[in-house]
């Protein structure tokens, strides 16, 4: 039987989730017992349990929410053993990890974090994404053959009368391995200026070119002054001459 305290902070953690329920994540309590809650937990995109439905229990002690309570997952996922305690931080495998101001909400998220990863804990079990989605596609048949399943959740036995679950249409967020780095600034403004390695580049060849110009235009130089010397040279030589012949 639930404590006051656990019964109290069990109610309006119910009423809280039936108001903002977390994305892909639907849980309330037994009717007959606040300490037993059921999840439903709808497969994300872009994962291999994408559009499948699974269900699980979490069950809370009477201390709550000093204590963390056990979780389970029933529907066949190919990601945990169905019907067995799953080993996470906020579930009673680790008591001492335990932080109270933890609620439904932030253990079911959690387990759905855990869910589309890979790590292994007691609970979990190895399966291909292909298998995985098998499962999913499959865990709704599978649902509605329960009987418990059937009474707590009579809503959702017919898939084309159902109303769907709360708080779907989100994207999660990408892993942060998935998320691309921002792209490197480029060294030439946006606006088309140029920036100051490509204008010392082009400095270094204009001087380059202007140097070879130089060059050829002193060899131009050389070559058109060598017959103008000479001529030069030999005007003088014949002045000289016709002078001393006058003279």
């Amino acid at each position: 039987m639930a404590s006051k305290q656990a019964h109290k902070r069990l109610m309006k953690e119910h009423a809280d989730l039936s108001k903002a329920p977390p994305p892909f994540i639907y849980a309330r309590p037994k009717e007959s017992d606040i300490l037993e809650w059921h999840y439903i937990i709808r497969g994300p995109p872009d994962t291999p349990y994408e559009g499948g439905e699974f269900w699980g229990t979490v069950i809370f002690p009477a201390d709550y929410p000093f204590k963390p309570p056990g979780i389970k997952m029933l529907t066949p996922s190919g990601r945990f053993q169905p019907d067995r305690k799953i080993c996470t931080s906020m579930s009673d495998y680790h008591p001492g990890s335990w932080n109270p101001a933890w609620s439904v909400a932030t253990i079911l998220t959690g387990l759905l974090s855990f869910m589309v990863g890979d790590e292994m804990t007691t609970g979990s079990v190895r399966s291909s994404d292909a298998d995985r989605r098998i499962y999913a596609k499959r865990s709704h048949a599978y649902n509605i053959l329960q009987p418990k399943f059937r009474a707590l959740f009579p809503e959702y036995l017919d898939p084309n009368q159902a109303v769907d679950l709360p708080n779907m249409g989100d994207t999660p967020p990408k892993p942060a391995s998935d998320v691309q780095p921002p792209p490197v600034p480029s060294t030439t403004e946006s606006t088309g200026g140029t920036s100051p390695a490509s204008t010392a580049q082009r400095a270094n060849n204009a001087i380059e070119g202007l140097g070879v110009k130089v060059q050829q235009r002193q060899s131009q130089l050389e070559t058109t002054s060598r017959p103008v010397l000479k001529a030069v040279v030999a005007a003088l030589g014949l002045w000289m001459v016709l002078s001393w012949w006058v003279s």
